[in-house]
C-alpha cells in the first residue's frame, strides 16, 4: 500500500481561507467596474417606477373620471383621498402594489403635479441631486420623456 505523507495531503484550512479572502477582495474591487454603471441602473429603475405609477394613475382615472389633484398627491393611489374632489369609485386596496408609493432610487419622493404642464399630470424624479433641473447624471427623469 502506498501512503502519502501528512505534509503532502493537500491544503490546510488556513491556506484555503487566505485564498478565499484574496478572491473576495479582488471581487469587491473589480466587480463594480465590470458590472458597470450603477447610476445608469438607478435611472432605468426610476423610469420603470414612473411607468408603474403612470399605470396606477390611469386606472385611478378610469375608475374616478380624473387624476388625483396635486393636493391629493400620489397618496391617493394607496388610500382614499379626504381633500379636494373626492373619488366616487375608489378601488378597495388601492392602485399600487405593496400599498405604498415608492421612493425614487435616490430615496427621494416623486414629484407629482395635476393638472400638469405636459399631460393630465406631470410625474418627475429630480435625480441624484434631488433638485429640479440638472445636466448629465443629475438630469431629471420626467414622465413625458419616458418611452
Amino acid at each position: 500500500m502506498f501512503r502519502k505523507k501528512i505534509s503532502e495531503q493537500g491544503f490546510t484550512l488556513i491556506e484555503l481561507m487566505v485564498v478565499i479572502v484574496i478572491l473576495g477582495v479582488l471581487a469587491a474591487l473589480i466587480a463594480p467596474r465590470i458590472m458597470g454603471r450603477p447610476e445608469e441602473a438607478r435611472r432605468t429603475k426610476a423610469r420603470i417606477q414612473i411607468e408603474g405609477i403612470e399605470t396606477a394613475l390611469k386606472l385611478y382615472k378610469l375608475d374616478n373620471g380624473s387624476y388625483p389633484s396635486t393636493e391629493q398627491g400620489l397618496e391617493a393611489l394607496i388610500e382614499t383621498p379626504s381633500v379636494g374632489k373626492l373619488p366616487k369609485n375608489w378601488r378597495k386596496g388601492g392602485y399600487l402594489e405593496k400599498g405604498k408609493v415608492p421612493k425614487d432610487p435616490w430615496a427621494n419622493d416623486y414629484v407629482y403635479l395635476s393638472p400638469g404642464n405636459h399631460d393630465g399630470y406631470d410625474l418627475m424624479s429630480y435625480g441624484p441631486d434631488g433638485e429640479q433641473g440638472g445636466e448629465d447624471e443629475d438630469k431629471d427623469i420626467n414622465s413625458w420623456e419616458t418611452d
